[in-house]
């Protein structure tokens, strides 16, 4: 090795110390795309053990991505996918399932197009992939909650005490707003404030909708599915299932339909959730079984014999049209077909799936480094961006810490 060379590698060296400040998804993905770099990284969580929200979304099914074309896939994220699309595109779906065969997990595709594990919960993947860092030389290091900046030095609260440390580049993957107890709790939006950051304020996502319901409709039917129906919002229309709780809904079909709603209740406008209770029937074809009915048959039993509609759908229909057994065929066939469900307001933000809101792009160069905190990167939930459940969440998660990663290698290397 030439002087030249060795002095070239004692200057990586000195410049190669990385924080990486958040333990889940965006965070490791970083950390384990620095250490491949050749970059001395440690990991910091506040959290007693790392990746909890990535094992509780993997308690029904752990959805890693989705498998439909990655030009549509780049649309799920709305105002903000132009700011996602270099990530997106860096660390495709098909990347991401390639990665997972690295760890050993292999992944399905599921008949909804969502990309699963064979054994579709977390808990491997994230044992394996642990195991993977800690070999690779990482450090991670829990019970360390970030207090802020002290200088160019990062200050952390531990269970002896309170610490300052200092890196070379550091990249935040603290998460939004939703599910707090698992690590997510915003508690840095103060501290990113306080530099002078623009910072949306975060909103429930994929959530759940509180509704009126009378409590005799809520004592019978809290805990039951309503399927295959197809649900209408200023998003369009698709077809799936939700359930009815105490509080109101939730499921699949309320979490893709969320966000207009949830804009027009915080606007103060009124919402409601249409559905079409019975979508292989036409209006015209309701209606003339509904005529054809005896007169004399109480309308639970005209409604059942006519449209087939199970003791939930039925309780919903009467539930949101209070006089549906006055109403003439056709009214009431057009109830069916389109039946708004009014939504009071959307569920708190620590039940929800993810969170909107965060840290304005504007706030980012192209890789993604605070403009305000040179040497400081960004990645995941903290971002101002959404996107429904299928497998898009966990995408821009990953997709983003690796962006932020090679955003912090070429500011290194400048």
């Amino acid at each position: 090795m030439s002087p030249r060379e060795a002095d070239e590698v004692t200057e990586n060296q000195k410049m190669g110390r990385v924080a990486i400040i958040g333990g889940g998804p965006s965070g490791l993905m970083a950390a384990e795309f620095l250490a491949a770099s050749g970059r001395d990284v440690t990991v910091f969580d506040a959290m007693p053990t790392f990746g909890r929200k990535l094992l509780m979304a993997g308690k029904s099914g752990l959805n890693l991505t989705h498998s439909e074309p990655h030009a549509s896939l780049r649309q799920r994220y709305g105002a903000a996918g132009p700011a996602l699309t270099a990530a997106l595109d860096a660390f495709t779906a098909e990347d991401l399932r390639a990665w997972c065969a690295g760890l050993g997990i292999e992944t399905f595709v599921g008949s909804s197009g969502r990309v699963f594990p064979t054994a579709m919960k977390a808990s491997p993947l994230l044992r394996a992939w642990l195991s993977r860092l800690v070999a690779a030389g990482i450090v991670l290091r829990p019970r360390h909650r970030w207090l802020g900046f002290d200088g160019d030095a990062l200050r952390f609260s531990t269970p002896t005490g309170d610490i300052a440390e200092h890196f070379d580049a550091t990249v935040l993957a603290l998460g939004g707003a939703s599910w707090p107890r698992l690590g997510s709790d915003a508690a840095w939006v103060d501290i990113l404030r306080g530099e002078g950051v623009g910072i949306a304020p975060f909103q429930p996502a994929n959530c759940g909708f509180e509704v009126d319901w009378s409590p005799l409709f809520s004592e019978r039917f809290a805990g039951q599915p309503i399927k295959s129906v197809t649900a209408t919002s200023a998003l369009g229309s698709m077809p799936g299932e939700f359930v009815i709780t105490a509080w109101g809904v939730e499921g699949g079909l309320v979490y893709a339909h969320s966000a207009p709603l949830r804009d027009a209740l915080l606007a103060g406008q009124p919402a409601a959730l249409t559905l079409d209770l019975l979508p292989g029937r036409t209006a015209e074809r309701l209606a003339a079984d509904l005529t054809r009915q005896p007169q004399k048959l109480s309308f639970a039993n005209k409604l059942r014999k006519a449209t087939g509609l199970d003791a939930a759908k039925a309780g919903l229909l009467r539930e949101c049209v209070p006089d549906a057994a006055r109403l003439a065929p056709e009214a009431l066939a057009a109830r069916i077909k389109a039946l708004p469900v009014p939504l009071r307001r959307p569920r708190p933000i620590e039940r929800a799936i993810s969170s909107s809101g965060g840290v304005a792009f504007s706030e980012l160069d192209a890789g993604f480094m605070l403009k305000r905190r040179p040497g400081v990167f960004l990645a995941g939930e903290m971002l101002d961006w959404e996107a429904p459940t299928g497998g898009y969440l966990l995408t821009a998660c990953f997709a983003t810490g690796r962006a932020a990663a090679l955003g912090l290698l070429d500011y290194l290397a400048r």
